[in-house]
């Protein structure tokens, strides 16, 4: 009962970014290879769910690596692909449920290590980076107030989760037809406590061309 399962999210579609970004090549090798690469070495992590749009892809992921239990399909939202996901876990030997966005490949071992550790002891954890600009609340085009920063922090994945807990705040969201900004937000909708570790400033996610440039640099580094 102590296995830790990992749900990567890689079902988007890239509307905005131009074409699926998770497919993109770095150094001849897929974004989502280069991520499935780090919770495939991670000596705690026993099981992977890939979810993916198009089930074309399945099989040669399912090929490449061993610790992917099951390929499930995305849905509408990426809510909706977290929960296809995890309905593929098996409730009986899953202690530990992490999420992890499919185009974040710089997640580190040692991150993925202390999301897991905090997860165990605290029940609910999220990664964060403290934010350094001024955050200004703004209307239309007038800036109602400035908000205090060091209250406010980036977030990151993998959020992790006690089993339980991360079930009780899906079903909760689709019985109530509710989508949040992200796992941790729902589990803090259930009136559960989610805590935060210090995140990592290099494990990015992709969205816009220009981030995909900043990874390159990365790598090539």
């Amino acid at each position: 009962m102590n296995r830790v399962s990992v749900i990567v999210v890689a079902a988007g579609e890239g509307k905005r970014f131009g074409f699926a970004k998770q497919f993109a090549l770095i150094k001849e090798k897929s974004v989502l290879d280069w991520c499935l690469e780090k919770f495939e070495v991670h000596e705690q992590v026993t099981d992977i769910i890939l979810v993916l749009k198009e089930k074309t892809k399945e099989e040669r992921f399912l090929k490449r690596y061993r610790k992917i239990v099951a390929v499930a399909r995305g849905g509408r939202k990426r809510q909706d692909s977290v929960l296809s996901g995890f309905n593929q876990i098996n409730p009986k030997k899953t202690e530990i449920v992490l999420v992890h966005d499919g185009v974040r490949p710089l997640v580190e071992e040692d991150l993925i290590s202390r999301v897991i550790e905090a997860a165990r002891t605290k029940g609910a954890v999220v990664p964060a980076i403290p934010v350094k600009d001024t955050i200004k609340l703004v209307e239309g085009q007038e800036v109602i107030r400035t908000l205090d920063r060091d209250k406010l922090f980036r977030i990151q994945t993998p959020q992790g989760f006690l089993y339980s807990i991360l079930k009780k705040a899906l079903n909760k969201a689709k019985e109530e037809n509710f989508y949040g900004n992200d796992e941790a937000s729902l589990v803090e909708r259930v009136g559960e406590t989610v805590s935060i570790i210090q995140g990592d400033s290099k494990n990015i996610k992709i969205t816009t061309p220009e981030d995909l440039k900043i990874l390159e640099a990365f790598y090539e580094s």
